[in-house]
């Protein structure tokens, strides 16, 4: 090294590149390209709803939603069949036989014999019954329980084996007539004797409060029916049957299980009604719990109990006590006796009852009833028990508000569930469907289940794997015009799309740009959707190249983000008396909007095409005109920075070029500002248009590059890296650099 060049290293304020290859322009322009920036920004905050409804404050009409608060009674429940469904569906009899009409009154010997009217029916019966005897009831009462009735044609065919006396006696007490069946061999010879037998009373099992009118099962005889009675016992015996097993000995099992097992666990529940003491609650629903396991241990759960109308009945009744703690043992159990109908609605609406009631969580920690739920969700056809479903759903809505109960749902993965209901609920969507209605009612609850599921970091994984994702977007094609469903649904991927697996499924989601843009445009005037598709947006696009060029390609992209910032940038500004709230919302609204804007013009194909936006410029422009940093600091710093990846763009056609002068001054007051990240963006900015002789006279002659030197001063690299290109551009101006060095840059 010459003696000239160490002179020159001495007095250098700089200190030399070891590397004497000079920068291609590639690596020059590829460095200056670092200065854009993606923008960060808080998500949306999410208010947890106090108010354990089906619906809130919705768009939903109140005639076309289901009921949030209503009554249950044991007399809502209807009697189920006594039999197990064989699903075979039977053809009708040719034969269909004269019966000798039955009267109060002798008839009529003068009246032709006529064809009787059918009998009444049991059914209608049993809801009479207990509809008269629940007038009588008071809730909550132990000892007062209305008896357990069973229908008319089983109590006729466990008394059978009674003499045609006692049942023409019996019938005529209950007012209708008696049926004729053939008598016995026995009753043939007692009678031809003179000598029948004494009538005897109705084997009934029976405590005060609580009747079970089930007994000991003595109607099955093995080898010893005779007649219709045989015929049904050996088609149930065959249905229930086991392998080589006789028909026959499985019902003689069952029997002795019933007589031994399942039986005095009834009549514990008896004694204890009739009994009233104070923990009859508790001593209940550890009698149902003993008789679950029974039941259980015996394979009879299901529909394969032969008696399993009975024990429903029983179960019912205790309903009537009002306790939730025992009301939820009963639907566990009657879940587990696999009901349909009105009974799995009623019990669907009594389990979403309790849940009502924060009070009650702990219930449902301690009662396996969340796993008989999510059965119910996963089996059900909701094109028939869809509003049982819809209760369900909103039940475990209701439970995921519960951080504890939120875990539980997740261990046993709801999101799975949650996913294939979607799946089964996807034919229901088209608007001509029966079922559209009752579909986007169920939506409605699953998507705030899985809002809430969102919300736990160990949820991603699940919503990733199940292709939960994928699936919502699918749901908000349909549902687009439902806000309630749209909202839930923004709410999850506002929550997934700030992790980096989420956000890059999500952004690999055919269509999704399109789907956003339609749904921004269709829904614009609803704060909380578009904030939160806004933030969404941002976030795959602050993530991937790939998500900045297809947003901007997706069809009306521009004009619907431009009218967005129109609609939310005039709804304040213009009108001073905007109260608070409302304007906050209005300028959160912003903050999202041009951080999409700012993430965007990144792309090398995006950007100049912005620049030359003549429309967005002006919204730039006047946001920083028009807002103060005491006010709006987050938003102008936005601005600043999509003005800064704008101005990175030097084509003839950037309006950011041709309006630079304009841009320095309204920078002015980011510069001059407590703010360190709006003195930092309006550095950044002024590197850019000092390219410009006319912004470099306009910071000369308002002292400006005064304030350049002072930020060298500073701590933070990115501070004095972006003054010291500020004032290197500044000193490609000969008359510049005098004013400079008079500052004592060169020093610096």
């Amino acid at each position: 090294m010459s003696s000239l060049e160490r002179k020159r290293e001495k007095h250098s304020p700089f200190t030399l590149n070891p590397d004497p290859r000079r920068k291609t322009s590639a690596e020059i322009v590829t460095e200056a390209r670092h200065s854009l920036r993606t923008l960060r920004t808080q998500r949306p905050f999410t208010p947890r709803d106090n108010h354990r409804q089906l619906f809130g404050e919705t768009s939903r009409t109140q005639d076309s939603r289901p009921p949030s608060t209503f009554s249950l009674y044991a007399r809502n429940f209807e009697a189920p069949d006594s039999r197990p469904g064989s699903g075979t569906r039977l053809s009708p009899l040719e034969h269909k036989p004269r019966l000798p009409v039955a009267q109060d009154e002798d008839p009529d010997p003068v009246s032709p014999m006529a064809l009787p009217k059918p009998p009444s029916d049991p059914l209608e019966l049993k809801r009479g019954a207990v509809g008269a005897r629940a007038r009588l009831f008071r809730a909550g009462s132990l000892t007062a329980l209305p008896p357990v009735a069973r229908p008319t044609e089983v109590r006729e065919s466990v008394n059978s084996v009674s003499s045609p006396e006692q049942r023409e006696l019996s019938a005529k007490g209950r007012g209708r007539r008696a049926l004729y069946v053939e008598p016995t061999d026995r009753e043939r010879r007692d009678k031809d004797s003179g000598g029948p037998s004494k009538p005897a009373p109705p084997r009934t099992n029976s405590v005060s409060g609580l009747r079970f009118h089930g007994g000991v099962d003595s109607s099955i005889r093995p080898g010893k029916g005779t007649g219709a009675g045989a015929g049904a016992g050996t088609e149930l015996g065959t249905e229930l049957g086991n392998g080589d097993r006789p028909a026959s000995q499985e019902a003689e099992d069952e029997s002795v299980v019933w007589n031994v097992k399942i039986f005095p666990l009834l009549q514990e529940l008896e004694s204890i009604v009739a009994g009233g003491s104070e923990d009859a609650v508790e001593r209940l629903c550890d009698a149902c719990d003993c008789l679950h396991g029974a039941l259980a241990e015996q394979g009879m759960l299901g529909r394969r109990c032969r008696k399993r109308a009975w024990l429903l009945r029983a179960l019912f009744c205790l309903i009537d006590l009002n306790s939730a703690q025992l009301n939820l043992q009963l639907a566990k159990l009657t879940l587990e006796l696999n009901v349909s109908g009105k009974n799995l609605l009623n019990i669907c609406k009594l389990i979403f009852k309790i849940s009502r009631s924060e009070s009650n969580d702990i219930l449902f920690q301690n009662n396996s009833i969340i796993d008989s739920l999510l059965c119910v969700l996963r089996c059900e056809d909701v094109c028939v028990s869809g509003e049982a479903v819809l209760y369900c759903v909103g039940t475990l809505k209701f439970l995921s508000g519960n951080s504890a109960l939120l875990r539980l749902l997740l261990a046993k993965d709801c999101v799975g569930v949650a996913t294939l209901l979607i799946q089964k609920l996807h034919p229901l969507s088209q608007p001509d469907h029966t079922q559209f209605t009752i579909g986007g009612h169920i939506h409605v609850q699953l998507t705030a289940t899985l809002r809430n599921l969102a919300d736990l970091p160990e949820s991603r994984p699940l919503f990733v794997s199940h292709g939960t994702l994928a699936e919502l977007c699918l749901v908000l094609r349909h549902h687009h015009g439902d806000q309630d469903i749209c909202t839930n649904i923004a709410r999850v991927f506002s929550k997934l799309s700030s992790y980096s697996e989420c956000c890059l499924v999500l952004a690999q989601t055919p269509g999704c740009y399109t789907l956003f843009i339609e749904l921004l445009s269709k829904h614009q005037w609803k704060q909380d959707l578009v904030v939160r598709l806004l933030f969404t947006l941002g976030n795959l696009t602050s993530r991937s190249s790939e998500a900045r060029k297809h947003l901007f390609t997706a069809e009306g992209c521009m004009s619907v983000l431009l009218g967005l910032y129109h609609t939310y940038h005039g709804r304040d500004t213009c009108n001073p008396c905007t109260p608070f709230l409302g304007w906050w919302e209005n300028k959160d609204v912003l903050v999202k909007l041009v951080r999409v804007l700012a993430n965007m013009s990144i792309h090398p194909a995006v950007g100049p095409t912005l620049a030359a936006n003549t429309d967005l410029i002006h919204y730039l422009l006047n946001t920083l005109e028009l807002r103060s940093m005491q006010e709006s600091e987050e938003l102008l710093v936005n601005v600043a920075a999509t003005i800064n990846n704008l101005s990175f763009y030097q084509e003839d056609s950037s309006v950011v070029r041709d309006r630079g002068l304009t841009v320095a001054k309204l920078l002015l007051k980011l510069l001059l500002s407590s703010s360190i990240d709006g003195m930092l963006e309006a550095t950044r900015v002024f590197g850019n248009l000092t390219q410009s002789r006319e912004v470099c006279d306009f910071i000369i002659q308002n002292n400006v590059h005064q304030f350049m030197v002072t930020l060298l001063d500073s701590k933070s690299p990115e501070v004095c890296f972006s003054a010291c290109g500020v004032l290197t551009n500044l000193a490609l101006n000969p008359p510049s650099r005098t004013t400079l060095t008079q500052e004592g840059a060169h020093t610096k």
